[in-house]
């Protein structure tokens, strides 16, 4: 048997990672609508690069459940119904309290290291949502709770949950914006970071699952 040579393996590219956190944050915060095709030639040409990347990007977002193929068309946002986003939110709540408490039982240099980075997130979550610019709450929402879980020190933890938390946020942040019920929301990142920060587990997951629970009950609108 030929052995592989394994050094001709392409890493993925940085491009592709900058092209596939927009394309999330667009699709997350509802500017690029459920059930409607995009192609990778005109998605390109608005961001100004080649096709490749941008088509690597998509089939990123096919990958964590967001978009799907459309044969010989392009790629379609996908919808999620009710049924969906239940069974979405039911393993979210069993896991990232759990993350959250993880996150709060390491040792206090870490703790106090990854809190002090995250307080700037969590203020930029917050002035996002004051000023109504959804795709800027998204990323910084994303990145908060991507820190979070990195703290927690489950990688497969952390790439689970971030894959169902984009799933169960396509829908209802325009309309929270405009309401003003997405402040609130986005305030609620201090306090749990200030629990994180005094090591107290219990208090963590309890401030996550309250968190966790907006996904349902508001994001998405009345069942």
């Amino acid at each position: 048997m030929t052995t592989p040579d394994l050094t001709r393996v392409a890493v993925r590219s940085t491009l592709r990672d900058q092209v596939a956190d927009s394309l999330r944050a667009a699709v997350v915060a509802g500017r690029m609508a459920p059930g409607e095709v995009y192609s990778a030639p005109l998605l390109a040409d608005r961001f100004g690069v080649s096709a490749t990347p941008v088509r690597e990007a998509l089939l990123d977002l096919v990958r964590d459940g967001l978009m799907e193929p459309v044969r010989n068309k392009g790629f379609r946002v996908t919808e999620l119904d009710a049924a969906e986003l239940d069974a979405t939110g039911d393993v979210r709540l069993l896991l990232e309290p759990a993350a959250a408490a993880r996150a709060a039982s390491r040792p206090e240099p870490e703790r106090a290291q990854a809190v002090s980075r995250l307080r700037e997130v969590a203020r930029r979550i917050v002035a996002a949502a004051q000023s109504g610019d959804v795709v800027a709450h998204v990323r910084a929402d994303r990145e908060f709770h991507s820190g979070l879980l990195a703290l927690a020190g489950n990688p497969v933890l952390a790439e689970t949950v971030m894959r169902l938390r984009d799933r169960s946020r396509l829908y209802g942040l325009p309309g929270l914006a405009r309401a003003g019920t997405l402040v609130e929301t986005a305030r609620e990142h201090d306090g749990l970071l200030d629990l994180v920060a005094a090591g107290d587990a219990d208090g963590a997951a309890a401030a996550m699952r309250t968190h966790v629970s907006h996904v349902r009950a508001e994001w998405s609108g009345p069942r």
